[in-house]
């Protein structure tokens, strides 16, 4: 121990003193221009990304109609529910063969084989052509469904035309589009229309769960949008208790913060108690579920043989998902109590970085704010990016493509639906049809189009990346002011805030470009992954499942390292004014020699003031609608967020000034008497004369 101690003082003695300015007062005001190549890319692809839509975008203005983005487009290309037109009154797609959706050619063309027209509503009862013919009023009510001219053809030439769908069944609109009302007992059995079997209008009793296959690629979007008109209702009901849920919530964290200042130790243990608390409840709770489906019918299902299921609550009537969450929670609750017994003396030190980030705060108070300006660029940056893509999307001609179900040498052609029925391709192929397909083009313009989504996507990337970066750096700038203010206020600036904002722009928007750009390209491979893995359904092998999983869970884990990288760069960068690439690599090795510290404190302040999110949500929802939950919990995300950027930044701080400074007078520390007093506590010191070596014993001491 005694060796490793003194191998320790001697490397960092001699390592520390060639590279550290013995009158560093904290962030230094002389500094100079940083990455400066990267700075004039960014404002290069900047310009060149404003002239794209000053270029582009008339022309996608004059071809692009978010109209397509808007209302279901029926085989001819027509909007339905469009307003001013003849379907206005017909908002609704329906499609006269859903099981024909299932074919493998949906997912490379995206487009149904199978007529669909606009609609008034859906069907809601089971009905053959052949039968509704023989019946004035079922027949009247079938041409509902039905293209024009029915007068005087037998069933025979009406289903040849292709003028009507063999059959109806029961159905619901979901996203504007008329699907099967499915439903699954208890016991496993799909059924439609409460009937597990049905007619399909040639003779045949086929299976409800035939149905399923053509459905089964709508069924998130479904439930996506369920989600979204329940909180459109909740929002047109009683939009003003949402209005004054977010005032509560702003209010209670802007009391939260001010308490965790003054009691931040008394409310941090009481909220590990209540967490542990609640999952011990949590438990209890799933093993009464547990026992009491043993006796049901169906309950003893495995999880693997139920499959994905949209609707959530399916999984509560399995006695395996009870037994899953027993385990989660248990193995959660013994990692909790572990933690809270071997790491009692960590969890005190980020008690005090807590207290200490609320004493900077008071003194910051502006930086509560902040994440209102940030807000509004990243609105800025989201709304240019979207009203680009929509117009670019949608700037396609109409494409139409022949449709057939048996054999056609034009199968898959391009085709007009005017005179479709007079062509060759008609008289080759009887049974074919000139449906819409999808939205294109052959022009100059158009060879370029995915070109320019690609480069809207990436440039949104970029841009809303830096936006977050110039707020860490600010946010940093503000706080490392504080920090190293020897006496305080009056060693900080007058407004701490715009001081670090004007350095960060003036000097270091190439280091905030840098790191952004290598953000940016982290996430645009794993756009492109998840694009492959969305074009390959349903045709790759298991090896190349398997590949791109890796690949996925990869570039994910690499994400997360880099915006840890990027975060704690950007915070010495506010501090000591130096490039990006050297500010990584002295934020890197300055936390690989605190390690455990890291380890520890990262992840104990994170978890502490998660749980004063889900605080301020649940008190919030006790008197609101439900949809403030989200509004409440990001408008508690955003004081947090100011806060967690307070913790990292006084975190940095402190382990630099633990290895500048010894606590002499010539040397002393500038963290606070509550720290400094926790650190002696944990460390026995045995000179004055090094910090270094009280780094050593400290890194020793903790391992």
């Amino acid at each position: 121990m005694l060796l490793f101690t003194r191998y320790c003082y001697s490397v960092f003695t001699v390592y520390y003193s060639s590279k550290y300015d013995p009158t560093f007062k904290g962030p230094i005001y002389n500094r100079g221009c940083t990455d400066i190549v990267c700075c004039i890319l960014f404002i290069i692809c900047i310009l060149g990304y404003v002239a794209v839509g000053i270029l582009v975008m008339p022309l996608a203005w004059s071809q692009g109609d978010p109209r397509k983005v808007i209302y279901p487009t029926d085989s001819r290309g027509q909007f339905c529910g469009q307003a001013g037109t003849p379907l206005e009154t017909k908002p609704l797609l329906f499609y006269f063969n859903i099981m024909k959706c299932a074919s493998p050619m949906v997912l490379l063309e995206f487009q149904c084989p199978t007529t669909q027209m606009c609609v008034e509503k859906c069907p809601d009862k089971f009905l053959t052509l052949l039968k509704a013919y023989t019946n004035k009023e079922d027949f009247k009510y079938y041409k509902n469904f039905c293209k024009e001219g029915l007068e005087g053809l037998t069933v025979t030439q009406i289903l040849s035309s292709g003028l009507c769908p063999a059959m109806l069944t029961p159905s619901k609109p979901f996203t504007r589009r008329c699907f099967p009302a499915l439903d699954q007992k208890k016991g496993g059995e799909i059924t439609v229309g409460n009937n597990s079997k049905f007619d399909d209008g040639e003779g045949n009793i086929r299976d409800a769960k035939d149905l399923v296959a053509g459905v089964k690629n709508a069924t998130v979007v479904i439930e996506a949008r369920q989600v979204v008109m329940k909180i459109f209702e909740d929002y047109t009901q009683s939009w003003y208790w949402i209005l004054i849920g977010l005032v509560i919530a702003m209010l209670i964290s802007l009391l939260f913060i001010v308490l965790l200042r003054f009691l931040a130790g008394i409310m941090v243990w009481v909220m590990i108690v209540m967490v542990i608390l609640v999952i011990g409840y949590g438990i209890f709770h799933c093993s009464m579920e547990y026992v009491s489906l043993k006796s049901e019918a169906g309950s003893n299902v495995t999880l693997k043989d139920l499959g994905f299921q949209t609707d959530f609550s399916v999984y509560l009537h399995i006695r395996q998902t009870w037994l899953a969450f027993i385990i989660i929670l248990a193995i959660v609750e013994v990692v909790i109590i572990l933690l809270l017994i071997f790491l009692r003396n960590r969890i005190l030190i980020a008690i005090a970085l807590i207290k200490e980030a609320s004493r900077a705060i008071g003194y910051v108070m502006s930086a509560l704010f902040y994440p209102l300006f940030t807000f509004a660029l990243l609105s800025i940056v989201i709304a240019y990016w979207a009203v680009t893509a929509v117009f670019l999307s949608t700037s396609n001609q109409p494409i139409y493509k022949v449709f057939n179900e048996t054999a056609c040498d034009h199968s898959r052609k391009i085709c007009e639906p005017a005179n479709f029925s007079t062509s060759s391709m008609k008289a080759e192929c009887p049974d074919s049809k000139c449906l819409f397909a999808f939205y294109g083009g052959e022009t100059v313009y158009h060879k370029y189009l995915i070109g320019l989504q690609f480069y809207n996507v990436f440039l949104f990337f970029w841009c809303a990346n830096f936006v977050t970066a110039l707020g860490q750096m600010t946010l940093a700038g503000a706080f490392a002011s504080y920090y190293w203010a020897f006496v305080k206020p009056d060693d900080m600036p007058a407004f701490p805030i715009f001081s670090s904002l004007g350095r960060s722009l003036r000097y270091h928007t190439g280091s905030l470009a840098f790191g952004s750009l290598i953000l940016s390209i982290i996430q645009i491979i794993r756009v492109l992954l998840e694009y492959i893995d969305h074009k390959l359904q349903g045709t790759q092998n298991k090896c190349t499942k398997f590949l791109l999983c890796c690949l996925k869970c990869c570039f994910w884990c690499l994400e997360k390292f880099i915006k840890f990288i990027n975060r704690n760069a950007y915070i010495m960068v506010a501090i000591y004014g130096k490039n990006f690439c050297t500010s990584a690599k002295d934020a890197f090795f300055l936390l690989m020699r605190n390690m455990i510290r890291v380890a520890v404190l990262d992840k104990v302040t994170d978890f502490l003031l998660f749980l004063g999110k889900l605080l301020i949500v649940g008190l919030v929802v006790c008197f609101s609608p439900q949809t403030v939950v989200v509004g409440s919990y990001l408008i508690a995300h955003g004081f947090f967020s100011v806060y967690a950027m307070c913790v990292d930044t006084l975190f940095l701080c402190f382990c630099e000034d633990l290895e500048r400074n010894d606590g002499s007078l010539a040397r002393p520390y500038y963290m606070s008497a509550s720290l400094h007093d926790i650190l002696l506590e944990e460390t026995e010191e045995p000179t004055q004369s090094s910090p270094h070596h009280i780094n050593c014993q400290m890194t020793n001491t903790s391992s």
